[in-house]
């Protein structure tokens, strides 16, 4: 019998790049149905414009409409709510970013990405302060959070403990310079891949796009891929999770064909 496992959506990071029309776009597409051809080729797409400023409730509500059934918005919180000193200060911008309309995302919201600055050092106590600021929910909709820490600190159990403490994902960085912690910690996996080269017209080599498959169906049944760092005591109890895996930075102009070809291997896997 095989091993249960969660659901696998492989996304990128926006949909408005220029240097995608006419390598992803077709040419003369309108800008209008960018989202609306991106959603149906891929499972799911991290919004960055969320962390550099407010967004509107119709904005969230009209990428709802445009984007089909079973697709997932991740989206990035707010920098004012990470990229400060003490972030047990924070809750007034976290209930800002909270009510700011992304609940009519409904149930195409998927988790939120609380990115932190490579230079923000782990401090377990205001780390806890801040974990407690993050609502369970919100207009009746489960919220799902995940933190992306950039800094050698947190490489710790202490750090891995405080988050399954909290139910908090912590993101694992890939291919990439990036602290890297891959201790699952969560219902739910949260993986940016950033290694997509020019020369691969898919981004990455066959051999590479085939082990990234399989490291998703590792962690689609919630264990760690060999290969990849972890620091907790001990490992998270294996069961299904769900998986977003969002291909960022790299090559930025292949990670569209990258995302795709994962999609595609996935599909044939069953």
């Amino acid at each position: 019998m095989a091993a249960a496992r969660g659901t696998i959506r492989v996304g990128i990071g926006g949909w408005v790049f220029e240097p995608w029309r006419g390598v992803f776009y077709p040419e003369g597409l309108p800008q209008k149905r960018e989202l609306d051809y991106a959603a149906e080729r891929l499972g799911s797409i991290e919004i960055n414009g969320t962390y550099y400023g407010s967004q509107k409730p119709e904005s969230f509500a009209r990428w709802r409409a445009e984007t089909p059934d079973g697709f997932v918005f991740a989206l990035k919180g707010s920098r004012y709510c990470t990229n400060r000193r003490v972030l047990a200060e924070a809750g007034p911008s976290v209930e800002k970013f909270i009510t700011s309309g992304l609940t009519e995302l409904k149930e195409k919201l998927g988790p939120i990405n609380w990115q932190f600055m490579p230079t923000k050092s782990f401090d377990p106590g205001d780390f806890e302060a801040f974990l407690k600021l993050l609502p369970k929910s919100h207009d009746g909709i489960s919220l799902r959070h995940a933190v992306e820490v950039r800094h050698g600190s947190f490489q710790t159990p202490d750090f891995v403990a405080l988050l399954r403490e909290y139910g908090v994902a912590a993101i694992t960085s890939a291919d990439s310079d990036y602290t890297q912690i891959a201790d699952i910690t969560a219902p739910f996996v949260y993986a940016r891949i950033m290694g997509t080269k020019e020369a691969q017209p898919h981004g990455y080599s066959d051999a590479d796009l085939d082990a990234w498959v399989q490291r998703a169906g590792v962690w689609a049944m919630g264990e760690v891929p060999d290969g990849l760092e972890t620091f907790g005591s001990a490992p998270a109890k294996a069961g299904p999770r769900d998986v977003f895996l969002y291909v960022i930075s790299g090559d930025k102009v292949r990670n569209p064909a990258a995302a795709m070809a994962l999609t595609q291997r996935l599909a044939a896997k069953g």
